[in-house]
């Protein structure tokens, strides 16, 4: 299936029930290279620091994850003003077990600190488990905070294992990929 230029992947992948349960004048979509200057970063700064990152790093990024987009899926919500709102971002992981399975790990979820309470986060993570469902995983998993917890199982997810993390030093912050 082809797809715009300018979309990460193709917008069949995104739940027509997502995005009838928007308030009026908002839209979900993949994101796009255009989306630099309507506000994508700002809305994944309320997560962690993101960096100065140019718009020539952006489109590196991008065109990267656009030429894996069997694997990557970002996807934005879009204010009536046409400024990114909410995000979110699923990668399929191919794995041995399972028969050779797919997970769904869904990252990022970030949602403007003026626009939450409008059950824009709630409506990326279905919109996220929508394209883990139809890209063929078995299970799609999260990791979140504790305070978070009750958002998530109010999602659909249950509480299982225990995340743990290893960072590198900070010689190593810089992608090497």
């Amino acid at each position: 299936m082809s797809v715009p230029e300018n979309l990460l992947f193709t917008s069949t992948l995104i739940s027509p029930e997502v995005q009838a349960a928007l308030p009026k004048g908002y839209s979900i979509r993949p994101l796009s290279s255009d989306d630099y200057e309507l506000g994508f970063l700002d809305v994944l700064s309320v997560l962690t620091v993101i960096g100065n990152i140019s718009k020539a790093r952006f489109l590196e990024r991008f065109f990267y994850l656009k030429a894996h987009n069997h694997e990557y899926f970002t996807l934005v919500i879009v204010s009536p003003e046409n400024r990114i709102v909410g995000a979110g971002t699923i990668f399929i992981e191919r794995k041995f077990i399972r028969n050779t399975g797919l997970v769904g790990h869904i990252e990022d979820i970030a949602v403007d600190k003026n626009q939450q309470g409008k059950k824009l986060g709630l409506r990326v993570i279905q919109a996220l488990k929508y394209i883990g469902a139809k890209t063929g995983c078995y299970k799609v998993i999260l990791d979140c905070s504790e305070k978070n917890v009750p958002f998530y199982e109010k999602c659909g997810f249950q509480k299982k294992e225990v995340e743990m993390a290893w960072y590198c030093d900070d010689n190593s912050t810089k992608a090497k990929l």
